[in-house]
Protein backbone atom coordinates (compact mmCIF):
# COMPACT_ATOMS: atom_id res chain seq x y z
CA UNK A 1 0.00 0.00 0.00
CA UNK A 2 1.48 3.45 -0.63
CA UNK A 3 1.43 6.08 1.74
CA UNK A 4 -0.06 9.64 1.11
CA UNK A 5 3.55 11.02 0.27
CA UNK A 6 4.32 11.34 -3.62
CA UNK A 7 7.15 9.73 -5.17
CA UNK A 8 9.83 12.76 -5.66
CA UNK A 9 11.04 12.74 -9.41
CA UNK A 10 14.51 15.06 -10.34
CA UNK A 11 14.20 15.23 -14.55
CA UNK A 12 17.90 15.18 -15.84
CA UNK A 13 18.72 15.78 -19.42
CA UNK A 14 20.60 18.12 -21.42
CA UNK A 15 18.16 17.99 -24.09
CA UNK A 16 15.45 20.67 -23.76
CA UNK A 17 12.53 18.76 -25.64
CA UNK A 18 13.38 15.14 -23.23
CA UNK A 19 13.36 17.56 -20.44
CA UNK A 20 10.12 19.44 -21.12
CA UNK A 21 8.78 15.91 -22.37
CA UNK A 22 9.71 13.84 -18.83
CA UNK A 23 8.80 16.49 -16.64
CA UNK A 24 5.17 17.24 -18.16
CA UNK A 25 4.64 13.22 -18.23
CA UNK A 26 5.91 13.51 -14.33
CA UNK A 27 3.29 16.32 -13.18
CA UNK A 28 0.45 13.95 -14.90
CA UNK A 29 1.04 10.53 -13.07
CA UNK A 30 -0.66 10.07 -9.84
CA UNK A 31 1.05 9.94 -7.19
CA UNK A 32 4.25 11.55 -8.02
CA UNK A 33 5.46 14.82 -8.60
CA UNK A 34 8.26 16.86 -10.02
CA UNK A 35 11.28 17.69 -8.13
CA UNK A 36 12.93 19.23 -10.06
CA UNK A 37 15.09 19.64 -13.66
CA UNK A 38 18.36 19.76 -14.27
CA UNK A 39 20.20 19.78 -17.22
CA UNK A 40 23.75 18.54 -16.55
CA UNK A 41 24.42 15.86 -13.84
CA UNK A 42 26.63 18.30 -11.73
CA UNK A 43 23.78 20.58 -11.47
CA UNK A 44 21.43 17.53 -10.52
CA UNK A 45 23.84 16.79 -7.70
CA UNK A 46 23.69 20.42 -6.53
CA UNK A 47 20.26 19.82 -6.42
CA UNK A 48 19.57 17.14 -4.15
CA UNK A 49 20.21 18.65 -0.91
CA UNK A 50 17.47 20.90 -1.66
CA UNK A 51 14.89 19.08 -4.11
CA UNK A 52 14.98 15.73 -1.59
CA UNK A 53 14.34 13.30 -4.57
CA UNK A 54 13.49 9.68 -4.29
CA UNK A 55 14.22 9.47 -7.84
CA UNK A 56 15.66 10.81 -11.13
CA UNK A 57 15.22 10.11 -14.26
CA UNK A 58 18.65 10.05 -15.87
CA UNK A 59 20.26 10.56 -19.07
CA UNK A 60 23.24 9.12 -20.31
CA UNK A 61 24.87 11.02 -22.37
CA UNK A 62 25.59 14.79 -21.05
CA UNK A 63 28.01 17.32 -21.16
CA UNK A 64 29.88 18.34 -17.87
CA UNK A 65 28.97 14.99 -15.77
CA UNK A 66 27.20 12.37 -17.64
CA UNK A 67 24.90 9.99 -16.51
CA UNK A 68 27.51 7.14 -15.49
CA UNK A 69 29.39 9.61 -13.55
CA UNK A 70 26.32 10.66 -11.64
CA UNK A 71 25.70 7.07 -10.64
CA UNK A 72 28.72 6.70 -9.22
CA UNK A 73 28.18 9.61 -7.24
CA UNK A 74 24.79 8.65 -6.33
CA UNK A 75 26.07 5.14 -5.25
CA UNK A 76 28.59 6.71 -2.74
CA UNK A 77 26.78 9.48 -0.97
CA UNK A 78 23.07 9.11 -2.18
CA UNK A 79 22.39 5.39 -2.30
CA UNK A 80 18.86 5.51 -1.52
CA UNK A 81 17.82 7.67 -4.41
CA UNK A 82 16.48 5.79 -7.32
CA UNK A 83 17.41 6.19 -10.99
CA UNK A 84 15.94 5.49 -14.83
CA UNK A 85 17.75 5.89 -17.10
CA UNK A 86 17.15 7.75 -20.09
CA UNK A 87 19.02 5.85 -23.00
CA UNK A 88 19.62 5.62 -26.77
CA UNK A 89 19.18 2.23 -29.34
CA UNK A 90 22.69 2.30 -30.39
CA UNK A 91 25.73 0.07 -29.69
CA UNK A 92 26.71 2.87 -27.22
CA UNK A 93 24.16 3.68 -25.85
CA UNK A 94 23.20 0.09 -24.93
CA UNK A 95 26.31 -1.00 -23.35
CA UNK A 96 26.60 2.32 -20.75
CA UNK A 97 23.00 1.58 -20.23
CA UNK A 98 24.26 -2.16 -19.05
CA UNK A 99 26.99 -0.35 -16.99
CA UNK A 100 24.77 2.23 -15.39
CA UNK A 101 21.99 -1.04 -14.64
CA UNK A 102 25.71 -2.37 -13.20
CA UNK A 103 26.15 1.00 -10.74
CA UNK A 104 22.64 0.22 -9.46
CA UNK A 105 20.19 1.67 -11.83
CA UNK A 106 16.64 0.57 -11.10
CA UNK A 107 15.71 -0.15 -15.03
CA UNK A 108 16.10 2.25 -18.19
CA UNK A 109 13.62 3.08 -21.10
CA UNK A 110 14.41 4.36 -24.76
CA UNK A 111 14.02 7.11 -25.87
CA UNK A 112 11.61 7.16 -28.79
CA UNK A 113 12.29 6.81 -31.96
CA UNK A 114 9.39 8.94 -33.39
CA UNK A 115 10.05 12.55 -34.99
CA UNK A 116 6.42 13.11 -33.59
CA UNK A 117 6.79 14.71 -30.19
CA UNK A 118 2.87 14.09 -29.62
CA UNK A 119 3.93 10.29 -30.36
CA UNK A 120 7.02 10.53 -28.63
CA UNK A 121 5.79 11.54 -25.63
CA UNK A 122 3.08 8.80 -25.68
CA UNK A 123 6.18 6.44 -25.71
CA UNK A 124 7.96 7.50 -22.93
CA UNK A 125 4.38 7.68 -21.03
CA UNK A 126 4.08 4.19 -21.50
CA UNK A 127 7.04 2.75 -20.55
CA UNK A 128 7.88 5.44 -17.67
CA UNK A 129 4.54 4.84 -15.91
CA UNK A 130 4.49 1.41 -14.51
CA UNK A 131 8.40 1.91 -14.39
CA UNK A 132 7.59 4.14 -11.62
CA UNK A 133 4.87 2.32 -10.11
CA UNK A 134 7.10 -0.66 -9.60
CA UNK A 135 9.77 1.58 -8.07
CA UNK A 136 7.29 2.73 -5.46
CA UNK A 137 5.99 -0.76 -4.47
CA UNK A 138 9.87 -2.11 -4.93
CA UNK A 139 12.12 -2.87 -2.02
CA UNK A 140 14.08 0.29 -3.40
CA UNK A 141 11.29 2.37 -2.78
CA UNK A 142 9.70 1.03 0.86
CA UNK A 143 10.25 4.34 2.39
CA UNK A 144 7.12 5.46 0.54
CA UNK A 145 5.16 2.82 1.67
CA UNK A 146 2.94 2.51 5.14
CA UNK A 147 2.37 -1.38 4.54
CA UNK A 148 4.07 -4.61 2.59
CA UNK A 149 2.45 -7.65 1.07
CA UNK A 150 1.88 -10.53 3.17
CA UNK A 151 3.99 -13.55 2.03
CA UNK A 152 2.67 -16.96 0.67
CA UNK A 153 1.68 -19.73 3.29
CA UNK A 154 4.75 -21.70 3.18
CA UNK A 155 7.54 -24.34 5.71
CA UNK A 156 10.94 -23.31 6.10
CA UNK A 157 13.58 -25.68 6.17
CA UNK A 158 16.98 -25.07 8.45
CA UNK A 159 18.99 -24.35 5.77
CA UNK A 160 17.31 -21.59 4.76
CA UNK A 161 15.56 -23.18 1.85
CA UNK A 162 11.60 -22.12 1.56
CA UNK A 163 9.19 -24.36 0.21
CA UNK A 164 5.85 -23.16 -1.17
CA UNK A 165 2.82 -24.89 -0.05
CA UNK A 166 -0.15 -24.40 -2.75
CA UNK A 167 -2.88 -21.91 -2.06
CA UNK A 168 -5.86 -23.81 -1.89
CA UNK A 169 -8.29 -23.22 -5.01
CA UNK A 170 -5.66 -21.68 -7.42
CA UNK A 171 -3.36 -23.39 -9.68
CA UNK A 172 -4.07 -26.81 -9.14
CA UNK A 173 -1.61 -28.54 -11.02
CA UNK A 174 -0.08 -32.31 -11.39
CA UNK A 175 2.43 -33.07 -9.29
CA UNK A 176 5.73 -32.82 -10.49
CA UNK A 177 6.15 -36.17 -9.02
CA UNK A 178 4.08 -37.48 -11.07
CA UNK A 179 6.23 -36.76 -14.17
CA UNK A 180 9.57 -35.97 -12.75
CA UNK A 181 11.66 -38.64 -14.50
CA UNK A 182 15.59 -38.06 -13.59
CA UNK A 183 17.36 -34.95 -14.09
CA UNK A 184 16.98 -32.02 -15.67
CA UNK A 185 18.28 -31.87 -19.28
CA UNK A 186 17.66 -28.18 -19.55
CA UNK A 187 18.05 -25.03 -17.72
CA UNK A 188 15.14 -22.25 -18.49
CA UNK A 189 15.20 -18.26 -16.88
CA UNK A 190 12.57 -15.95 -17.07
CA UNK A 191 13.74 -12.11 -15.70
CA UNK A 192 12.75 -8.54 -15.95
CA UNK A 193 13.33 -5.40 -13.48
CA UNK A 194 17.15 -6.24 -11.85
CA UNK A 195 17.62 -8.92 -14.45
CA UNK A 196 21.31 -7.50 -15.35
CA UNK A 197 22.48 -7.48 -11.96
CA UNK A 198 20.75 -10.23 -10.63
CA UNK A 199 22.00 -12.47 -13.63
CA UNK A 200 25.74 -10.79 -13.16
CA UNK A 201 25.83 -12.15 -9.66
CA UNK A 202 23.93 -15.50 -10.44
CA UNK A 203 25.71 -16.55 -13.70
CA UNK A 204 29.67 -16.54 -12.78
CA UNK A 205 28.70 -18.97 -9.80
CA UNK A 206 27.85 -21.38 -11.98
CA UNK A 207 30.44 -24.01 -13.22
CA UNK A 208 31.67 -24.36 -16.92
CA UNK A 209 30.96 -28.11 -17.34
CA UNK A 210 26.75 -27.93 -16.38
CA UNK A 211 26.44 -30.15 -19.03
CA UNK A 212 23.28 -28.42 -20.06
CA UNK A 213 22.52 -25.85 -22.40
CA UNK A 214 20.65 -22.70 -20.63
CA UNK A 215 17.45 -20.53 -22.42
CA UNK A 216 17.03 -16.92 -20.72
CA UNK A 217 14.37 -14.31 -21.79
CA UNK A 218 15.54 -11.08 -20.21
CA UNK A 219 13.04 -8.51 -20.84
CA UNK A 220 15.09 -5.84 -23.15
CA UNK A 221 14.79 -4.08 -26.45
CA UNK A 222 17.19 -5.32 -29.64
CA UNK A 223 20.70 -4.79 -29.36
CA UNK A 224 20.72 -4.49 -25.40
CA UNK A 225 20.61 -7.94 -25.43
CA UNK A 226 23.65 -8.46 -27.06
CA UNK A 227 25.40 -5.82 -24.91
CA UNK A 228 24.07 -8.03 -22.13
CA UNK A 229 25.05 -11.51 -23.31
CA UNK A 230 28.47 -9.52 -24.32
CA UNK A 231 29.16 -8.37 -20.66
CA UNK A 232 28.00 -11.74 -18.99
CA UNK A 233 30.28 -13.38 -21.49
CA UNK A 234 33.27 -11.78 -19.93
CA UNK A 235 32.25 -12.62 -16.06
CA UNK A 236 31.10 -16.49 -16.73
CA UNK A 237 32.86 -19.91 -17.37
CA UNK A 238 29.68 -20.59 -19.55
CA UNK A 239 29.79 -19.20 -22.94
CA UNK A 240 26.98 -16.15 -23.37
CA UNK A 241 25.94 -15.41 -26.08
CA UNK A 242 22.59 -13.83 -27.92
CA UNK A 243 20.65 -16.87 -29.76
CA UNK A 244 20.90 -17.29 -33.23
CA UNK A 245 17.83 -18.24 -35.64
CA UNK A 246 18.09 -22.42 -35.93
CA UNK A 247 21.32 -22.55 -34.19
CA UNK A 248 21.57 -26.23 -32.37
CA UNK A 249 21.38 -26.44 -28.44
CA UNK A 250 24.62 -27.19 -26.84
CA UNK A 251 25.57 -28.06 -23.33
CA UNK A 252 27.65 -25.25 -21.42
CA UNK A 253 26.01 -22.47 -23.70
CA UNK A 254 24.06 -19.51 -22.24
CA UNK A 255 21.32 -18.52 -25.33
CA UNK A 256 19.83 -15.25 -24.30
CA UNK A 257 16.94 -14.23 -26.17
CA UNK A 258 17.48 -11.13 -28.41
CA UNK A 259 15.07 -7.97 -28.05
CA UNK A 260 12.46 -7.44 -30.30
CA UNK A 261 12.23 -11.30 -31.14
CA UNK A 262 10.44 -14.59 -29.60
CA UNK A 263 12.25 -17.24 -28.91
CA UNK A 264 11.12 -21.11 -28.61
CA UNK A 265 12.68 -24.67 -28.91
CA UNK A 266 11.82 -26.79 -32.31
CA UNK A 267 12.95 -30.32 -33.56
CA UNK A 268 16.07 -30.53 -36.39
CA UNK A 269 15.28 -32.33 -39.18
CA UNK A 270 17.01 -36.12 -37.92
CA UNK A 271 14.06 -35.19 -35.04
CA UNK A 272 16.17 -36.22 -32.02
CA UNK A 273 18.22 -32.62 -31.57
CA UNK A 274 16.52 -29.19 -30.79
CA UNK A 275 17.04 -26.00 -32.21
CA UNK A 276 16.74 -22.32 -31.39
CA UNK A 277 13.70 -20.67 -33.69
CA UNK A 278 14.01 -16.80 -33.12
CA UNK A 279 10.53 -15.47 -34.52
CA UNK A 280 8.67 -12.51 -35.00
CA UNK A 281 5.14 -13.83 -33.88
CA UNK A 282 3.37 -10.88 -31.68
CA UNK A 283 4.05 -9.95 -28.07
CA UNK A 284 2.84 -11.86 -25.26
CA UNK A 285 2.00 -10.05 -21.53
CA UNK A 286 3.15 -6.93 -23.47
CA UNK A 287 6.86 -9.02 -23.39
CA UNK A 288 8.98 -9.87 -26.94
CA UNK A 289 10.28 -12.10 -26.04
CA UNK A 290 7.97 -13.37 -23.45
CA UNK A 291 9.08 -16.56 -20.89
CA UNK A 292 5.50 -18.18 -21.78
CA UNK A 293 6.56 -18.34 -24.69
CA UNK A 294 10.07 -19.78 -24.36
CA UNK A 295 8.57 -22.17 -21.31
CA UNK A 296 5.81 -23.53 -23.57
CA UNK A 297 8.28 -24.70 -26.06
CA UNK A 298 10.46 -26.48 -24.26
CA UNK A 299 7.61 -28.12 -22.08
CA UNK A 300 6.64 -29.66 -25.56
CA UNK A 301 10.32 -31.47 -26.03
CA UNK A 302 11.55 -32.01 -22.33
CA UNK A 303 8.85 -33.51 -20.29
CA UNK A 304 10.10 -34.82 -16.46
CA UNK A 305 13.53 -32.88 -17.86
CA UNK A 306 13.58 -29.40 -16.83
CA UNK A 307 14.93 -27.10 -14.49
CA UNK A 308 12.90 -23.47 -15.10
CA UNK A 309 13.57 -20.00 -13.08
CA UNK A 310 11.61 -17.24 -12.37
CA UNK A 311 13.31 -14.47 -11.18
CA UNK A 312 12.83 -10.63 -10.25
CA UNK A 313 11.09 -8.57 -12.53
CA UNK A 314 7.86 -6.77 -13.20
CA UNK A 315 4.11 -8.21 -14.36
CA UNK A 316 3.56 -11.58 -14.69
CA UNK A 317 4.87 -13.48 -18.16
CA UNK A 318 6.06 -16.78 -17.14
CA UNK A 319 3.37 -17.79 -15.15
CA UNK A 320 0.85 -19.26 -17.39
CA UNK A 321 4.34 -21.32 -19.09
CA UNK A 322 5.62 -22.25 -15.93
CA UNK A 323 2.06 -24.16 -15.26
CA UNK A 324 2.34 -25.46 -18.27
CA UNK A 325 6.14 -27.01 -17.20
CA UNK A 326 5.00 -27.88 -13.82
CA UNK A 327 2.01 -30.22 -15.67
CA UNK A 328 5.16 -31.68 -17.69
CA UNK A 329 7.10 -32.46 -14.87
CA UNK A 330 9.66 -29.62 -14.29
CA UNK A 331 11.70 -28.73 -11.47
CA UNK A 332 10.84 -24.91 -10.49
CA UNK A 333 13.12 -22.67 -8.68
CA UNK A 334 11.54 -19.23 -7.86
CA UNK A 335 13.53 -16.39 -6.38
CA UNK A 336 12.59 -14.80 -3.04
CA UNK A 337 11.24 -12.10 -2.48
CA UNK A 338 13.48 -10.46 0.20
CA UNK A 339 16.01 -10.54 -3.24
CA UNK A 340 13.81 -9.66 -6.10
CA UNK A 341 14.42 -6.21 -6.87
CA UNK A 342 10.74 -6.39 -8.01
CA UNK A 343 8.79 -9.25 -6.59
CA UNK A 344 5.98 -9.62 -9.75
CA UNK A 345 7.31 -12.38 -11.80
CA UNK A 346 8.06 -14.97 -9.48
CA UNK A 347 5.06 -13.85 -7.03
CA UNK A 348 1.88 -15.50 -8.85
CA UNK A 349 3.97 -18.67 -9.56
CA UNK A 350 5.20 -19.19 -5.97
CA UNK A 351 1.53 -18.26 -4.33
CA UNK A 352 0.07 -20.99 -7.07
CA UNK A 353 2.17 -23.49 -5.52
CA UNK A 354 4.17 -24.34 -8.62
CA UNK A 355 7.08 -23.35 -7.32
CA UNK A 356 9.32 -26.64 -5.81
CA UNK A 357 11.46 -24.19 -3.93
CA UNK A 358 12.02 -20.68 -3.28
CA UNK A 359 15.60 -19.12 -2.52
CA UNK A 360 17.08 -15.88 -2.31
CA UNK A 361 19.17 -14.75 -5.10
CA UNK A 362 22.73 -16.15 -3.99
CA UNK A 363 21.29 -19.98 -3.49
CA UNK A 364 19.76 -19.98 -6.61
CA UNK A 365 23.19 -21.09 -9.29
CA UNK A 366 23.33 -23.94 -6.19
CA UNK A 367 19.95 -25.31 -6.65
CA UNK A 368 20.21 -25.07 -10.84
CA UNK A 369 23.32 -27.40 -10.39
CA UNK A 370 21.92 -29.67 -7.81
CA UNK A 371 18.78 -30.36 -10.17
CA UNK A 372 21.21 -31.42 -13.16
CA UNK A 373 23.72 -33.52 -11.68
Amino acid sequence: MISARKLRVLVVDDTIVYRKSVSDIVAEISGVELAGVAHNGKIALDKIATVKPDLLTLDIEMPVMNGLEVLAELKKKHPQIGVIMLSTLTADGSEMTMKALELGAFDFILKPQSKNLVEGKKEIRRLLEPILDAYAKSKSGRHLRTATSSLPRTSTTTNGLTRPAAIAGRGMVRPASALRRTKSEIVTIGISTGGPNALNHMLPKLPGDINVPILIVQHMPPVFTKSLASSLDKKCKLTVKEAEDREPLRPNVVYIAPGGKQMKLVAATDGTHRLIKITDDPPENSCKPSADYLFRSIGDYYVGRTTAVIMTGMGSDGTKGLEVLKNKGAHIIAQDEASCVVYGMPKAPTERGYADIVVPLDRIADEIVKSVK
